[in-house]
């Protein structure tokens, strides 16, 4: 059962949800957000331990000398698309494992756009019992809904391409992990509901629920070909052992990318003609792909896409055109040496440093693209990622800090809307 809570001078009033129209479910989302690490309720001596110290005192201060029913406003200082799943899931764990009343309003649905400095969503519930839930609270919202806006981007600039969730190796530990999983996830469904392909899968079993999955995606990484001695052994190990799988297959090792690649497709022309082997270009930054520099990363774009390189660009732009990695040169390179070889249905993977600026300088360039691995949804400013809490209410009167008033008109539409619902003409 749904509770209610409406605050009154010093209590809480609980109704039944009988009288709130039910919220819209979360869609496939809602396993990989139950089931995660992040979400799992803390006990208090942990929380104690994990939150600022003067949330604990205040704790300690209203409990003596009375407590209070507030209201929280939760915002960030930048658009970002709203996920707010980890943090309600959270504070229901923690409600339950303390025996206590919290009411969280998401003021978004999720996955949509949310103005900079516009309340995400509202907490309500007495202050001893939320004054030391801040610090966390904060920690599990600011940062996947900036990975959402971003993963959302990311997707619209490439319709067209799938893409793999690759963030795991870049975080710091699995909470971060999970909450960008949950970001990207939230920000694809955003892009898909608006005709983008957007992300498939994730590379690890744990985050592979947020995408709708049961395990990871990925076929090998470098060392695998280090370890073979080459491209194509790797390749024929990786098919010995995982004959049904699909065949990736990195073929930047030896800086033989065309190469190696067109030995791969030749040796399992079967597969390639059957769309089943895809060529990853992870090509390092230092260096060109096989056969390509400067003049020569122009003259292929001025083959496919001229217009792409005589406009005025960036020097970060025409970098990610004609410059070293993968750029779209590159891709475009490869894609007509599959072509003219025979292989038209050969896939085109690419990672490295694929983020908002990469993808939509590829987009520009209609690079040939089948799949995109990255996880560049990341922040790439974690100052960007601080979200912020203020009381506005304090037993159902306002009262928010001076230079924060901006948050009260907001509110008051929530509550406008709250009264409609419980009492409806």
């Amino acid at each position: 059962m749904h509770l209610v809570l409406m605050p009154r001078k010093g209590q809480l009033v609980v109704l039944k949800s009988s009288s709130v129209p039910p919220k819209e479910p979360r869609s496939e989302v809602s396993s990989g957000v139950s089931s995660s690490f992040c979400v799992t309720a803390l006990d208090d001596a942990t929380i104690k331990a994990r939150t600022d110290s003067y949330f604990n005192r205040t704790k300690e201060i209203v409990s003596r000398f009375g407590d209070c029913v507030v209201t929280y406003a939760v915002f960030i200082r930048r658009p970002v698309l709203s996920a707010t799943a980890m943090v309600e899931d959270w504070l229901k764990n923690i409600a339950r494992e303390r025996g206590i009343e919290i009411l969280v309003e998401p003021v978004f649905t999720e996955g949509e756009w949310v103005g900079a400095g516009e309340p995400l969503l509202y907490i309500t519930g007495f202050f001893s019992h939320l004054t030391d839930l801040e610090t966390l609270v904060l920690q599990k919202l600011g940062a996947c809904c900036v990975a959402a806006h971003r993963a959302y981007q990311m997707a619209l600039s490439l319709p067209k391409a799938q893409f793999l969730a690759m963030e795991a190796r870049h975080c710091a530990g699995y909470e971060m992990q999970e909450l960008m999983s949950y970001g990207a996830s939230v920000g694809s469904r955003a892009a898909q509901k608006e005709g983008a392909v957007g992300f498939i899968g994730g590379a690890t079993d744990a985050t592979a629920a947020f995408f709708g999955q049961t395990h990871g995606f990925g076929t090998m990484p470098h060392a695998l070909i280090g370890y073979a001695g080459s491209t194509l052994r790797a390749a024929e190990m990786f098919h010995e052992v995982y004959p049904d799988t699909d065949l990736t297959v990195l073929v930047d090792y030896y800086g033989r990318e065309i190469t190696d690649g067109l030995a791969v497709c030749r040796h399992f022309k079967e597969l390639a003609e059957a769309g089943r082997v895809g060529l990853r270009l992870d090509t390092h930054g230092g260096r060109f792909l096989e056969g390509l520099d400067p003049q020569e990363s122009y003259a292929v774009l001025d083959r496919y896409v001229p217009d792409a390189i005589r406009r005025y660009r960036s020097e970060g732009e025409l970098r990610n055109l004609i410059g070293t990695g993968v750029s779209a040169a590159a891709i475009w390179r490869m894609r007509e040496v599959l072509d003219e070889a025979g292989f038209e249905k050969v896939k085109i993977v690419v990672s490295s440093g694929f983020g908002v600026t990469k993808c939509a300088s590829m987009a520009d360039a209609s690079a040939r693209i089948d799949i995109v691995g990255t996880g560049s949804f990341i922040p790439k400013l974690w100052n960007e990622t601080y979200a912020t809490a203020d009381i506005v209410t304090y037993d159902g009167v306002e009262s928010v800090k001076t230079g924060r008033e901006f948050l009260l008109p907001s509110f008051r539409r929530a509550e406008e809307r709250q009264r409609k619902r419980l009492h409806p003409g």
